[in-house]
């Protein structure tokens, strides 16, 4: 038997012996407020409530089980907190209106819209990953195991994230905590029930910074349009800002389908410009016991634990690769130096203090101190990081045109190699879409996709020792296209079809 299969039955045997072998009726807490008050209904009038808790059924195991699966953020989740109580009817000037309820495979939201349709979303604190269990595994141990994982999160981390993300020119919404009264005559559907007596963020349904105008898309919707027009653009500077935040973070889960984009035109050309949403991961933890080592160290990788230093970073980003390879293949090791350093200025130790004190009291006196000093040690880090991340996207970029006809040039000389790319239908003078200068130190190869169009790929080889390294690979995809190689033709390869299509650079993102 292979070890790592070996280990994951053993682990997997553990945790049905600590979590029981089927999945708890009764898993999740009845009610945010304490057994003991919730026996009293809440007085209309209420504005707060005190002693609420996020999950206290996080904390009901012992040090064995700590010391086994791990404490993770355990006692945050039960820590009592004060919590004003959510009246739709005032909590903004213009009041709120419910909508549909949705959700991700373990949240449950609320699509909710003021008078002039401006967007909201109400969103419990709490998950259930029941929904990404396969059906005939959900009555087994196994949901009893993602549902304990959801410990590993802070349930309060997305409270600190509005003030570093404003600093560090990176859109976002600004969650508000409620607390969500069973009695509230708004929720009483049955589709409601899941929100009723629990703790909920509302917050802005998109991360717009105020008084932009454009066109809100979806990842997918956004890179098929960068797929079809070449006056379409991904703002790459304002992508990798974004990054850098959510390494610096910690959140991994950081996929196609946790970002909204902001499609703005002017002047004949479209710039995208990234808009993240959702904070769940921020600050996570799951190593912290001897099966949350095994798990996040040998099969979900990418389920990266937050420490002082950044450790397992590949896997920290590797969720977001469609859109680092995609949206980061024009900048430079200057450019991702000079973002890591413009952070570094930006988020100061007293403005990181402040964020964290918009933890409850009580989570701040439990993770605050801890977190604080973890984040001043990882922005000491970011420029070793960006180098580190540069450089292994630099060893194998992907670049591609769109459903129209370009014009690829390649200039090879004794020391690097341009890439040059323009629309066949832009007028003489003007600037190209794509351009950038690669260097043998760093990159190993450069992947070219003409896709749609008839395209023109013409390479110019500078002086007698131009290199022949980067190799360059070149695939015309439809259409008719054209080599115009002059010289020298070592290195190069160049094939008329297009590349696999689970591999092409145009496959739109999964969501």
């Amino acid at each position: 038997m292979p070890p790592r299969l070996f280990a994951t039955l053993l682990a997997l045997g553990a945790l049905s012996a600590l979590l029981g072998g089927c999945a708890r009726k009764n898993f999740f807490q009845p009610d945010a407020r304490p057994d003991a008050v919730r026996a009293q209904p809440l007085p209309a009038a209420t504005d707060s409530v005190r002693g609420a808790t996020a999950g206290r059924q996080y904390a009901r195991h012992g040090r064995l089980y700590g010391a086994l699966v791990g404490q993770h953020h355990r006692r945050s989740w039960a820590a009592p907190v004060t919590v004003p109580v959510l009246r739709l009817s005032n909590v903004y000037p213009e009041g709120l209106t419910p909508g549909k309820v949705g959700g991700g495979f373990n949240s449950t939201s609320l699509n909710l819209k003021t008078v002039d349709g401006k967007g909201y979303v109400l969103r419990t604190v709490d998950k259930d990953p029941i929904r990404a269990t396969p059906v005939a595994l959900r009555k087994t141990f196994l949901v009893n195991v993602l549902r304990d994982n959801v410990s590993s999160t802070n349930p309060y981390a997305a409270l600190t994230v509005p003030p570093l993300a404003e600093a560090a020119g990176v859109p976002h919404t600004s969650p508000r905590l409620f607390y969500v009264r069973p009695e509230d005559p708004l929720f009483q559907g049955d589709s409601l029930r899941l929100f009723r007596g629990q703790l909920a963020y509302l917050e802005e349904k998109t991360s717009v910074p105020v008084a932009s105008q454009g066109e809100i898309l979806s990842s997918t919707q956004a890179f098929g349009e960068v797929f079809k027009k070449p006056t379409h653009r991904l703002d790459q500077a304002a992508l990798l800002r974004a990054r850098l935040l959510d390494a610096w973070l910690g959140d991994w889960d950081r996929h196609a389908g946790q970002w909204n984009w902001l499609a703005t035109a002017a002047n004949g050309q479209t710039r995208i410009a990234p808009l993240p949403k959702d904070r769940d991961m921020v600050y996570y933890r799951l190593d912290d016991g001897a099966l949350g080592w095994l798990i996040g160290h040998l099969f979900l990788r990418h389920w990266a634990t937050f420490k002082a230093h950044f450790a397992n970073e590949e896997a920290l980003l590797s969720n977001g690769k469609y859109l680092d390879d995609r949206g980061l293949n024009e900048l430079t090791r200057a450019q991702f130096q000079a973002t890591a350093q413009a952070l570094q200025q930006r988020l100061p130790d007293t403005l990181v203090a402040r964020a964290l004190r918009r933890l409850p009291p009580a989570a701040y006196a439990l993770e605050g101190p801890r977190t604080t000093a973890a984040l001043q040690t990882r922005r000491a880090e970011l420029p070793a990081l960006a180098e580190r991340w540069y450089r292994r996207l630099a060893r194998r970029p992907v670049i591609g045109g769109t459903a129209k006809a370009e014009r690829f040039e390649i200039h090879r000389y004794a020391d690097s190699t341009v890439v040059v790319v323009s629309s066949v239908a832009q007028l003489a003078g003007s600037v190209p879409f794509y351009h950038r200068a690669f260097l043998p130190a760093e990159t190993h190869q450069i992947q070219l996709e003409g896709l749609g169009g008839d395209d023109v790929f013409t390479v110019e080889n500078h002086g007698v020792n131009a290199t022949a390294q980067p190799r360059v690979r070149i695939y015309g995809g439809e259409g008719t296209d054209e080599l115009r190689a002059g010289g020298s033709n070592k290195g190069m390869r160049f094939n008329q079809g297009s590349v696999p299509a689970k591999h092409a650079y145009d496959k739109l993102p999964e969501e």
